[in-house]
């Protein structure tokens, strides 16, 4: 199986369900400061780094687990999707795919936090915004990581999309 969480930037929700699913954040409680700062790649990518996947690590059953930033684009999932039916149907596709996307789980004030510290590079502003964020999304991104993991047992299609809207989550 192949997890991939994405969002916007690839940086911020997906980077924190992609720590979640590999158990590198606690889930019985608000994350620290230092915990999410401490994420591989939690606010540390670039625009360079959009439409690429980052590989995380391998969760507990050996499942790979990567994050995508699409940017604004609606195409960089459905694009890779078809690919991957592509291979599915070509016989050369051996594992499921699933993807995610975390932006659902996104406060306001890890949007303002993102756009203040990537975009703007104000880090003072941002990098505060983004971790208070991070706390108010984390049962919410948890639910998220719990629904993608519940939705890869039981779907039969060896290629999902999870749009992941609210209420679906």
């Amino acid at each position: 199986m192949i997890y991939i969480y994405n969002c916007y930037g690839g940086t911020h929700s997906s980077a924190l369900a992609a720590a979640y699913h590999l158990k590198k954040l606690p889930v019985n409680r608000e994350p620290t400061d230092k915990e999410i700062l401490n994420i591989d790649v939690f606010n540390k990518l670039t625009s360079k780094d959009m439409g690429k996947l980052i590989f995380h690590g391998c969760d507990e059953e050996k499942n790979e687990v990567y994050t995508l930033g699409r940017g604004s684009s609606k195409v960089v999932v459905p694009a890779m999707y078809d690919l991957a039916d592509l291979l599915n149907k070509k016989g050369e596709l051996q594992t499921k795919i699933l993807f995610s996307n975390t932006s659902p789980t996104v406060p306001l004030s890890m949007t303002l936090g993102g756009f203040f510290s990537r975009r703007l590079k104000i880090n003072v502003i941002g990098v505060p915004l983004l971790i208070i964020g991070a706390k108010q999304a984390h049962k919410d991104i948890i639910k998220l990581v719990e629904h993608t993991k519940n939705s890869a047992k039981v779907t039969a299609s060896k290629i999902e999309i999870l749009d992941n809207v609210f209420g679906e989550v």
